[in-house]
């Protein structure tokens, strides 16, 4: 190694310390280098072994495996930049991204920061503060209550107001914790207290907010990205309506059935929303569109998405390399009216769960890996044989990306992918995957946020028909029966004629 830049087009940055793991971190990584910008990688002990490290430049290790005391200390990652010697730091998603403190850290070093300003990350980070700037702006939000709630009768008044169903929402994070549906008055003083309960539990701040419940919404958030000039544009919507426990599952761009005055309005809406806190480098704005063609904002995120690659897909934009550029102070290369949306492209997230035994994470050492490839195929990910999937971190473990010239093709194409794709040695959801691109909802685009949930057990039935030699179907079965009340048998005799793999499969009855 040397301290030296490799040659590349000449962005003013010199090395860039990537402040996370996994996926994201080898994603990153290659857009430095693809920039040529050296990349200073760090890790905790439990990932000693991963594969970003081989990638990076540099790397130095930042404590246990805990997050709390590696990936998520500030202090920790300071002292690694220091030591490699860093002038940038990008910090992926998760972990330390949408933390405001930790950017201004960053920047107090001297160093450039590769996100939005930390005023931008507050305004959008506490949920009813964004609520009060979007409405400011004029962007049109859910109806619900503009301050946290105080008191149960405050909860009251703000559901009797909207209407019930409503959602109780943690006012300082997402991700469906701190969370909860209440179809009526009798179920509302429960619901409150056990949404500030996780919430205060997850996010160290119980303070709860409430929302107008809209029922078969789907999720469509838009991508945008402005520089230091405040030229803001989008690069077209992404859905993102396949959930479980409002975590994502599937995502694609463009959104189905999206007329075009939609989209154009979504779009306008979301850099509204951006403009509106002065915002610069990458980041999602997320909305609720309703069965009748309404949208409403729900939150910004101040990052880059997981589900960035499939804009890029359709864009031909590189959004990693871009927010380089633009964090070193350059302006954006296009003009809103230059942004097209090409074709069509679908992302599976593939996590180390298991879907059988509701979702519950899973550990374990890779022994076998194998992933996709051919013409509109992409896999990221970040992991490699001998890897060992420990509980310390989120299950996500890759991606896989397909792009098609019609939505029908890159469905087939994903479905074509996941085909080839092994993951031996740790149980994961590709077989959930493969199901749902089976399903005749998912291939008609009839979905929404709850769809999943609602379809859960009909989901299952298609894994355990559906699954492939080598997949633990034993335990799948067993979960699904202890989960519907079914029950696992094994006929005797099996019928007579089928193959060694069709008798594997001749297990369940109702």
């Amino acid at each position: 190694m040397t301290d030296q830049k490799k040659p590349g087009p000449g962005i003013p940055l010199r090395r860039v310390l990537v402040a996370n793991r996994g996926e994201i971190a080898v994603r990153v990584i290659r857009a430095c280098r693809r920039l040529g910008v050296e990349s200073g990688a760090v890790f905790s002990e439990a990932d000693r072994r991963a594969p970003h490290l081989a990638l990076a430049d540099r790397a130095v290790g930042i404590g246990p495996a805990p997050a709390r005391e590696s990936y998520l200390s500030i202090e920790r990652i300071l002292d690694a930049g220091r030591r490699l010697g860093v002038d940038a730091v990008h910090p992926g998603y998760g972990f330390l991204a949408e933390n405001a403190a930790f950017a201004e850290a960053v920047q107090n070093e001297g160093w450039t920061w590769i996100g939005p300003p930390p005023a931008a990350i507050r305004a959008m980070g506490e949920k009813t503060k964004a609520r009060r700037a979007m409405q400011a702006a004029g962007v049109p939000v859910v109806p619900g209550t503009a301050e946290p709630l105080a008191s149960l009768e405050e909860a009251r008044v703000g559901a009797a107001e909207v209407g019930y169903p409503v959602l109780l929402k943690a006012a300082a994070g997402g991700g469906g914790r701190g969370m909860r549906r209440v179809q009526d008055e009798a179920g509302l003083e429960g619901a409150l207290r056990a949404a500030r309960n996780e919430a205060g539990s997850a996010f160290g701040d119980p303070t709860v907010y409430l929302e107008k419940y809209v029922p078969e919404a789907r999720h469509v958030e838009i991508q945008v990205f402005a520089d230091r000039e405040g030229r803001t544009i989008h690069m077209g919507e992404r859905e993102c309506s396949i959930q479980r426990r409002h975590q994502k599952v599937l995502e694609e761009s463009p959104a189905p059935g999206l007329d075009p005055a939609t989209r154009a309005r979504m779009g306008a809406e979301a850099v509204c929303a951006a403009r509106a806190v002065s915002y610069e480098g990458a980041g999602t704005v997320e909305f609720l569109l309703a069965p009748d063609g309404e949208f409403w904002f729900l939150e910004m995120n101040t990052r880059i998405q997981v589900e960035h690659p499939v804009t890029e897909m359709v864009t031909g934009i590189d959004l990693v390399a871009l927010q380089l550029r633009v964090a070193a102070g350059e302006p954006l290369p296009l003009p809103q009216e230059a942004v097209e949306l090409l074709g069509h492209a679908v992302e599976c997230r593939i996590a180390a769960e298991d879907p059988a035994a509701g979702f519950r994470p899973a550990t374990g050492t890779v022994t076998e890996l194998r992933v996709p490839g051919g013409p509109g195929v992409r896999f990221d990910g970040g992991i490699e044989t001998g890897f060992e999937i420990t509980p310390h971190y989120d299950p996500l473990l890759a991606k896989c990306i397909t792009w098609g010239w019609t939505r029908d093709e890159a469905l087939d194409r994903m479905r074509a992918a996941l085909a080839e794709t092994t993951i031996g040695g740790v149980t994961t959801n590709l077989s959930l995957q493969r199901a749902l691109l089976d399903h005749p909802d998912v291939r008609a685009a009839r979905v929404h946020t709850r769809w999943l949930e609602r379809r859960l057990d009909e989901i299952l039935a298609r894994m355990a028909e559906t699954r492939r030699p080598g997949e633990p179907l034993a335990a799948a079965l067993a979960a699904w029966a202890a989960h519907t009340g079914g029950r696992p048998v094994r006929p005797s005799p099996p019928p007579a004629g089928l193959s060694a793999w069709r008798r594997e499969r001749w297990v369940w009855v109702r």
